[in-house]
């Protein structure tokens, strides 16, 4: 089962290949993708992104002050006072091929209008202000199947106390 420890400094490269590559890497992985997933790929944010290297740390809700959970933006912006960064877009299925080793959801409900069991989100800006349009990535293996998942939420949405976070360690 893989922990915090696990992901806590991972340095993943992200970036400098075509969407094309990004997709048949992922393909070839036996990795799913939601229909919100590929949304985000066929985003502008992976034509030809720009190689980079990030350090990848996670975070609880809980973790980032909030013992009651909170809205997506009181997260991000406690996480930024915390010292960390949101991940580009483009970290999300490069952060997936990184961590084919996640641990099983302890349940397989897919798609239930709240935080997913098990799932890591990957922190990062929202590319649209369309509530329908997804806001970012998450991490989650059910059933012994490894998903890349993109989700949807509106302002007022809750994180969880024990949602789980993938933020930037800022690079020095």
């Amino acid at each position: 089962m893989m922990g915090t420890a696990d992901i806590e400094g991972l340095v993943v490269q992200v970036g400098g290949q075509p969407r094309s590559a990004i997709v048949e890497a992922l393909r070839d992985a036996g990795v799913q993708l939601n229909v919100h997933a590929r949304t985000l790929l066929a985003h502008p944010a992976f034509d030809g992104p720009e190689g980079q290297t990030l350090r990848i740390v996670e975070r609880t809700v809980v973790e980032l002050g909030f013992e009651e959970g909170a809205v997506q933006a009181q997260v991000f912006a406690a996480a930024r006072s915390q010292g960390f960064d949101l991940c580009p877009l483009v970290t999300g299925p490069f952060l997936r091929l990184a961590l084919m080793s996640q641990a099983v959801a302890p349940d397989s409900v897919l798609s239930a209008g709240r935080a997913p069991r098990g799932a890591i989100h990957i922190a990062s800006e929202p590319v649209s202000e369309d509530v329908d349009y997804p806001k970012g990535f998450y991490l989650r293996v059910v059933d012994g199947q490894i998903w890349l998942r993109g989700y949807c939420c509106d302002d007022d949405y809750v994180w969880t106390p024990d949602q789980r976070l993938a933020l930037l360690l800022p690079q020095h």
